[in-house]
Parts: C-alpha cells; structure tokens; sequence
C-alpha cells in the first residue's frame, strides 16, 4: 500500500512540477500588483528589462495603462486587443505573496479577470523582515498557464530586496521560464 501511495504522490508531483518546464515564454506582458506606485513601478521596470535581455519580447503594464489605474483595466476588451495588437498573448502578473521562505506557489488557477482584480496586502519591504516570497502568476490567451514563486532571502532595506530579486528571477529566467 506504501509503494503504491509513494508511486501515486511521485507522479502527481511531477505533473505538478513540470508545467513550468512547459512554459516557453516568448513575450509578456508584465503587471505589478503592489499597492505603492513606486514599488509596482520598480518591479516591473527590473522583470521587464530582464525579460527583454533574455530575448523574450516584454512591455510593463504601465505602457498600456496610466499610472494608478487598477490592474483590472487589463482585463477589458479594448486593451487586451491592444496587447494582442502589439505581439503579447502572455500575462505575467507580480506580486509580493509574504515575508516568510514558506510559501509554495498557489494552487489557484483563476481566470485572467480574477486575478487581476485581486490586490495586494504586502510592499516589497517591512521593517525587521529579513526574507521576501515574489509570487509570479502566468496567464496565456486569458487562461492560467503556471505559478511559480522567488524568495528573496537575507534583506535588510528596500534597495537589498531589489537586488536580490535581480538576481534570482534572472536565474529563473534563464532555467525555467524561457
């Protein structure tokens, strides 16, 4: 009964694990959903360049829509035509899922509409924190694709969480997004 149940969680893990192997990502469109505006700006400007360094075609949200519009925008007809127009079929959506290493990407697979609607609870740095979870949410064609999350771990200042956040989504690029 064992191997049986050992075989059953190997390969349920494994289907689990592979879809962002599958991802394959050629463009995006990246959306912060952070409450501050400097904090959505920073984020997505740095994946954003990022991306575009490693050949994937990407533009921030904030050249689609003005700066404290609610993400939810997006999620309009007009200017999802608008993306697809420019060559983006891929969503890419940010956010800061907690201070605390023991998160494991989310088991949700909510529309496009829904998950832009959410909010945030968190900014990208609190006082007397020293690890940061980055949760990032891909939808293709309005429909859920993979989750994957980045712990940024050792941060003392806003300025360290940046930095160790460049650091580790250029390595997640590279390994497992492209």
């Amino acid at each position: 009964m064992r191997v049986f149940l050992a075989i059953i969680f190997v390969l349920s893990s494994a289907g689990y694990f592979a879809q962002l192997t599958d991802l394959h990502l050629k463009n995006a469109l990246v959306v912060g959903q952070l409450d501050k505006p400097e904090d959505r700006y920073t984020v997505e400007i740095n994946l954003t360049e990022m991306l575009t360094n490693a050949g994937i075609k990407a533009i921030p949200s904030l050249n689609m829509m003005k700066l404290g519009s609610d993400a939810s925008l997006l999620a309009t007809d007009s200017i999802q035509r608008l993306v697809a127009a420019k060559g983006i079929d891929t969503y890419v959506i940010v956010s800061v899922r907690g201070f605390d290493r023991r998160f494991k990407p989310s088991i949700r697979k909510d529309d496009l509409n829904t998950a832009l609607g959410a909010g945030s609870l968190f900014p990208i740095y609190r006082e007397e924190v020293v690890s940061v979870s980055f949760e990032f949410l891909f939808y293709r064609n309005g429909q859920f694709v993979a989750s994957d999350i980045v712990k940024c771990g050792n941060v003392s200042e806003r300025d360290t969480v940046i930095k160790r956040f460049r650091k580790k989504v250029i390595k997640r690029i590279v390994k497992k997004w492209k």
